[in-house]
């Protein structure tokens, strides 16, 4: 029978189809190709197919645009808002409009064009999740700009068009929708319990049988939401009560790194490389103080997965409904239980 489930923070409902569920090899259809690495604008040796990079860390002696690094930060070749805008606000009539100005970076993450989030090191995934740390730190020097997204597109289906792993961040002259329907939902469930969301969900979520627990670290949990939007959805939360992302210090970050390559690794071995989006919330800057007034109090930085294994269609779009034909129990589930199979291969 199916369930309605509301997402306690940002109240949407969800319809989890538990008549539909669907197994991993349902969703085995989805294939994707490779392009020829030769025209590859990312891989280690076509630096002149990019524009000139911002950043990148690299091997001492070697120059900016030339081989040598590991993470590279470039400015995207047709990027949807553009740094060299003036920011201008205008109305026409009931209508209010803004001037084109933001950043779009991307974030060459590996050298190498087959290395992934599920079978790159640790320490190697480490260095990606401390340039985003970087990135955001530079651009909210900018006082036109008042958040930054980190996101990844990864797959046709999921909207990437490289399949060089890589990332993007856009910084906005305005906060994202998504990410004002988190806080002000923060706002108000702190309000009237006292208490943050995200701390709660982090204590619901580890006791008892943990039945929507993926992953666990000392420092962060990774977890299937109760109101998943899609098919082996996955969160992960710093266990630390914090908004801001940038304050992550270097053993978080090599904590996190674990946690992100365990879940990648399950997510690929499950469901083969399945296209995903990945993205990174973390709180607004330059924002007057009395928009997120006690903001500190009730939000926590975090990270969202979501395998693009169904399509969302008229009902979605019109009721602004997900409907998910697999619930996340029993993903997350499936996605636990592959060490112990591969513990008792072995055996």
């Amino acid at each position: 029978m199916s369930e309605l489930r509301k997402d306690p923070i940002t109240e949407r409902w969800v319809i989890i189809a538990t008549e539909r569920a669907k197994r991993p090899h349902a969703f085995s259809e989805i294939k994707e190709t490779e392009e020829d690495i030769e025209s590859c604008p990312f891989c280690e040796g076509h630096e002149e197919m990019t524009p000139p990079e911002i950043i990148a860390y690299r091997k001492p002696g070697t120059k900016p645009d030339s081989p040598g690094w590991w993470v590279r930060v470039v400015p995207n070749l047709n990027p949807v808002l553009k740094i060299e805008e003036k920011l201008e606000k205008w109305g026409e009539g009931l209508y209010d409009l803004m001037s084109g100005v933001g950043a779009n970076e991307v974030i060459v993450e590996f050298p190498d064009h087959y290395k992934n989030l599920a079978n790159a090191g640790g320490e190697e995934i480490s260095e990606i999740l401390w340039m985003y740390r970087d990135r955001i730190l530079d651009l909210k020097k900018d006082p036109r700009f008042k958040y930054a997204l980190i996101f990844k597109n990864q797959g046709r289906k999921a909207g990437g068009r490289i399949t060089h792993p890589h990332s993007q961040i856009i910084a906005t002259p305005v906060v994202p929708l998504r990410v004002r329907e988190e806080l002000d939902g923060s706002r108000d469930y702190f309000e009237y319990k006292d208490r943050c969301p995200y701390c709660d969900i982090i204590r619901e979520e580890t006791r008892g049988k943990k039945d929507r627990v993926v992953v666990e670290s000392d420092k962060f949990l990774a977890y299937a939401p109760f109101a998943s939007r899609f098919p082996y959805e996955i969160h992960i939360l710093p266990k630390r009560h914090d908004p801001c992302y940038c304050s992550i210090d270097r053993e978080e970050v090599l904590d996190l790194a674990f946690v992100v390559k365990e879940v990648f690794s399950k997510l690929y071995r499950l469901l083969g490389r399945p296209p995903f989006n990945f993205v990174l919330h973390t709180c607004p800057f330059n924002v007057k103080k009395r928009e997120y007034a006690l903001m500190h109090e009730y939000y926590h930085w975090h990270i969202e997965i979501m395998p693009r294994l169904t399509q969302v269609a008229g009902f979605e779009w019109g009721s602004g409904f997900y409907i998910n034909p697999v619930p996340p129990e029993f993903a997350a589930k499936l996605l636990r239980e592959l060490d112990q199979k591969e513990e008792e291969k072995d055996e």
